[in-house]
């Protein structure tokens, strides 16, 4: 009772009183989530999975002085709801917006073509449209140094959903990048972007712009060649490094990378990690330097882990998983002219054909399923919370 004498007070209270009163009527459940107040999501008696694309609407120029009592009986008399959410101030005051949630797109479309331009109250006429329903948010103010596949694997952790990850130069400063995060539904965006916002989970240590990705930015963007960390294509279909299965086993990619040095016989890689002091995120940084034996140039430089309720031996796998990722990367650049400019020395016979490194990788995935060497192992799922 108190928390509801404290909602009602100030501006509007007999409408706030009479939403109220509505409520307990109809026995019907607001909740305060943030910045706004919602009604099911899914609502009583709902069986299944939330409804797909396409079945939102988004209302705008809502008069102030509105509220759920006037606004959800009138949006269920076109089709179910599935969720009702208006935006609030702290206040009490609605923002004049509100997304409703059907569930089905065709009651979407009938709510946009029965509703647009109603005149909810004298002379105050809503808006009715489909909503859009955001999956991209952008990342502003990251490391220069950082690389696609080390940002991917770390947004995976932290935020559910992501699917596809784009690096292009900061906005605002030029030894700086932005990533272009896409998720696999406006939920998950919405969740992600929130959680990275909080400042709990700041990448590399540092503060970050975090935003959805707006339409004119996404135009500018698409009009110019991102700058991404180049696929390793070769790589990938040696053995995927995306998390899914080759035949029945999970590969990681100190596994991937260890298979790949046997087969072009490279001798086995040799780790040297050496860890900083821990970050007040949860971050650690660490040296790494790793030598392949009959590789020209060993691979050295500084990383970051997630290293916080890590005990010392998971730390270490991790650490070794993020490197071998960056090797498998940097070996894939050089490893194509490496192998032809050696392959006397090597062994190997690699001939002029030009679909020699498609058959190559073929026959190398067969071999890493046949794998039975003593490997590294995989990381350690650890997901902060």
């Amino acid at each position: 009772m108190e928390h509801e004498q404290v909602w009602i007070n100030g501006v509007n209270t007999e409408n706030k009183l009479a939403v109220l009163k509505w409520a307990k009527e109809t026995k019907i459940n607001l909740v305060q989530v943030n910045g706004q107040r919602k009604y099911g999501g899914p609502p009583p008696g709902w069986i299944g999975d939330a409804p797909g694309s396409g079945s939102e609407v988004f209302i705008s120029k809502i008069p102030q002085e509105c509220y759920e009592n006037q606004l959800i009986p009138l949006f269920q008399s076109v089709g179910k709801l599935y969720e009702f959410r208006l935006m609030m101030t702290f206040s009490g005051l609605n923002r004049g917006f509100a997304y409703a949630r059907y569930t089905s797109r065709r009651h979407a479309y009938a709510a946009i073509a029965a509703l647009n331009g109603y005149e909810i109250t004298n002379g105050c006429r809503i808006l009715v449209c489909r909503s859009t329903e955001k999956c991209e948010i952008i990342l502003d103010g990251l490391p220069c140094m950082l690389e696609k596949l080390m940002l991917t694997s770390v947004l995976k952790e932290l935020t559910p959903g992501v699917e596809e990850v784009f690096l292009h130069p900061s906005r605002k400063k030029r030894d700086e990048v932005m990533a272009v995060v896409k998720y696999c539904s406006h939920r998950a965006a919405a969740l992600a972007k929130k959680s990275l916002r909080e400042g709990s989970h700041l990448l590399y240590g540092q503060p970050l712009t975090v935003d959805w990705l707006k339409s004119e930015l996404k135009q500018k963007l698409e009009s110019t060649k991102p700058s991404i960390l180049r696929d390793c294509h070769l790589v990938q279909q040696m053995c995927n490094l995306d998390g899914r299965n080759i035949g029945t086993q999970m590969v990681s990619a100190t596994d991937c990378l260890d298979a790949l040095c046997q087969r072009w016989k490279l001798g086995r890689p040799l780790f040297m990690i050496k860890f900083s002091s821990m970050s007040p995120c949860g971050w650690q940084r660490f040296w790494y330097r790793v030598v392949i034996p009959n590789y020209s140039t060993p691979f050295s430089g500084y990383e970051w882990v997630i290293g916080e309720n890590l005990i010392p031996t998971e730390k270490h796998e991790k650490a070794k998983e993020v490197v071998a990722k960056q090797i498998l990367t940097k070996l894939d650049a050089g490893l194509s002219s490496y192998l032809l400019t050696n392959q006397q020395t090597l062994g190997l016979n690699l001939g002029h054909s030009p679909c020699w490194g498609q058959e190559l990788v073929a026959e190398l995935s067969v071999d890493f399923m046949d794998f039975n060497g003593d490997t590294c192992g995989s990381p350690c799922q650890h997901r902060e919370h």
